[in-house]
């Protein structure tokens, strides 16, 4: 009878380990990123094509100053975002996010495009238009139809999608909570590039999701109260304020310098 029953119990790990080897099997394949074939890379995406051009060191800089917040515990959810149109934020975005997934210890990064208005992600990486974000949380698509990747090591990213109709309701609905909970157990740093404050509420939304926002500013531009309205309008919404990126900056490099980097 002893026998019968340790071959019993043995027949019943047997199949729990199966089961178990299969949702993992199945989990995996659920969040494997895409691979596009072709890319045109936009030219200011500078660690892209030159990683150790002065540019490239001031968001390494920016990259060490994030990893070191909070003691070494830094935030894995970023917002990235702006007070108003043209300020760099985009580009800002993609250039932290290719730097960070440089890093020493190669993490995992992901970049989602959070502008439903206007997204211009996919546009900047080179690679039209896709199912993104917006179809997601549509239900018109699942997660494994929107992660991307093209040849960036260890960067994966989710276009905006189709303009919806309401695209604030969208980043504040329950799904949204879903996906960013799904991601944060695939991807070690989640960069969110969303729409600038003060004309719509949708970055607002999205700080609050976030474990912080990066706030761009154009240095000679963005008008002191500007600022200050954007800043009342994240602290309003208890969204993390981490830091502040000036864009536009112009400055004479030492030509020894030059030459070290």
């Amino acid at each position: 009878m002893g026998k019968i029953t340790e071959a019993l119990q043995k027949a019943a790990k047997e199949r729990i380990n199966r089961l178990d080897k299969a949702v993992k099997i199945q989990e995996q394949k659920q969040f494997v990123a895409r691979k596009m074939k072709e890319s045109k890379v936009d030219a200011r995406l500078i660690p892209y094509f030159n990683p150790k051009s002065i540019i490239s060191e001031q968001y390494k800089s920016l990259v060490t100053n994030l990893l070191s917040l909070n003691k070494g515990k830094p935030p894995h959810v970023i917002a990235i975002t702006s007070s108003i149109a043209q300020e760099g934020k985009s580009i800002t975005a993609l250039n932290l996010a290719i730097t960070l997934s440089h890093a020493m210890h190669k993490p995992k990064v992901l970049l989602i495009d959070a502008d439903m208005r206007k997204g211009k992600i996919a546009k900047y990486l080179g690679v039209g238009e896709h199912t993104g974000l917006s179809e997601y949380l549509s239900n018109d698509a699942q997660l494994d139809d929107i992660v991307f990747h093209i040849d960036i090591d260890h960067l994966s990213f989710i276009a905006s999608g189709k303009v919806p109709s309401h695209p604030a309701d969208l980043l504040a609905s329950a799904r949204m909570n879903e996906l960013l909970r799904q991601l944060r157990s695939q991807f070690e740093y989640i960069l969110i590039d969303t729409p600038p404050v003060i004309p719509v509420t949708d970055a607002v939304i999205v700080g609050t999701h976030a474990d912080g926002v990066l706030l761009i500013i154009r240095a000679g531009e963005t008008q002191r109260g500007i600022v200050n309205r954007t800043t009342e309008l994240l602290n309003q919404a208890h969204a993390n304020i981490i830091g502040h990126v000036l864009t536009g900056i112009e400055y004479f490099v030492p030509e020894y310098i030059y030459r070290y980097l």
